[in-house]
This record gives structure tokens, C-alpha cells and sequence, in this order.
């Protein structure tokens, strides 16, 4: 099983990122994903949700609005789309695959930097 984040790195407030997390190993299309970020110091939390068929989707009241979720269950890809970043959005952001009652899988995360 595999989780893999891309898409991070260094951006300007203001900017845009667009992370993407591929899995493999698992039937991707029956598990609700997840994005969690955790900035030096502070807790995990959790960020954005998707259904399994990706028709709900759930957002923090810190990124609502700027952040959206996404899924393409035939690349097994969920995408975080990051607008109007802040530097308070700085953190590892981090995929999970929610298993429910089955086993639960996160990705090894992957740094985005907001700073001018």
C-alpha cells in the first residue's frame, strides 16, 4: 500500500498549489480521503474530506472557500487545490485514506512553505 503526496514547495502569499496524492495497493475508489496538515509545533488537523465517490466533500473553517477537495477514482488520485494561500498555511500536508472498520493508510507528506 501506497500513499504518495507531489505538489508542494515554496509560495508567495497570495499564491497557488496544487497538491496531489496517487495510491496504490488498496481499492482507492471505496475509501473517503482526507488531507491533514501539521505545522511545526502544533497538532495535526485535519483540513478537507472526500466521499468514497466523491460526491460530499468537507472543509476546515481556516481554509473554506480557498481549499478544494477532489478525487479521480480511475487515476486513484485525490487532489488538494490550495488558493489564496496564507502564511499560516504552512505545514506538512499529509493524504489519509479512511478505512472505517478496515485499515487506514496516510501518505509520508509533503512540505508547503507560504512566505515572501
Amino acid at each position: 500500500v501506497q500513499l504518495v503526496e507531489s505538489g508542494g514547495g515554496l509560495v508567495q502569499p497570495g499564491g497557488s498549489l496544487r497538491l496531489s496524492c496517487a495510491a496504490s495497493g488498496f481499492t482507492f475508489s471505496s475509501y473517503g480521503m482526507r488531507w491533514y496538515r501539521q505545522a511545526p509545533g502544533k497538532e495535526r488537523e485535519l483540513v478537507a474530506t472526500i466521499t468514497s465517490a466523491g460526491g460530499m466533500t468537507n472543509y476546515a473553517d481556516s481554509v473554506k472557500g480557498r481549499f478544494t477537495i477532489s478525487r479521480d477514482n480511475d487515476k486513484n488520485t485525490v487532489y488538494l487545490q490550495m488558493n489564496s494561500l496564507k502564511p499560516d498555511d504552512t505545514a506538512v500536508y499529509y493524504c489519509y485514506a479512511a478505512g472505517g472498520l478496515r485499515r487506514s493508510y496516510w501518505g509520508q507528506g509533503t512540505q508547503v512553505t507560504v512566505s515572501s
